[in-house]
């Protein structure tokens, strides 16, 4: 009857603004409603959606939308993605992570060497940037960069690499 629709929803469709309220209502016994008489209001005029984009609806396309037809690049047959995933932390946010008290009980001579294990933090590569404390600590993560293996060796520390 109503091609799937739910009579429920379709009622209530109608029932949200009363009739006074239309613009329809000025426009009664005015024949054409303000559509005129030669082009007629009819359906579609110009296609449905965005039918034309190449033929009648060109200029529009071209001049709204560049761009909006055509390829780049190339294809990637069996794309998978996230085998580039990799966050990284650089050193000088690596005593942020670890536990309160841990860097004030270390720094005051504890025997000790605090592990912190950054892949449970949700980065998997620790980058050189900034300067460690000279505190031993033992680091580990999937990948580690040259700079950052070295300041971590020089403040007396170790890195270990995981899976």
């Amino acid at each position: 009857f109503f091609f799937g629709c739910p009579l429920k929803k379709l009622s209530l469709y109608h029932l949200e603004m009363p009739t006074r309220l239309h613009h329809n209502r000025k426009k009664r016994g005015h024949v054409c409603a303000g559509h005129g008489r030669v082009g007629k209001h009819r359906t579609h005029p110009g296609g449905r959606g965005n039918a034309g984009g190449m033929h009648h609806h060109r200029i529009l396309m071209d001049k709204f939308h560049p761009g909006y037809f055509g390829k780049v690049g190339m294809r990637t047959f069996h794309l998978k993605r996230g085998t580039s995933y990799c966050p990284t932390v650089n050193i000088d946010r690596l005593w942020s992570m670890m536990p309160e008290g841990v860097y004030e009980k270390c720094k005051a001579g504890s025997e000790l060497t605090p592990v912190l294990d950054v892949t449970k933090l949700g980065y998997f590569k620790v980058l050189g940037k900034g300067n460690l404390p000279s505190i031993p600590i033992v680091v580990k993560a999937r990948y580690f960069s040259k700079d950052a293996e070295k300041k971590i060796k020089a403040a007396g520390g170790a890195v270990l690499l995981t899976a």
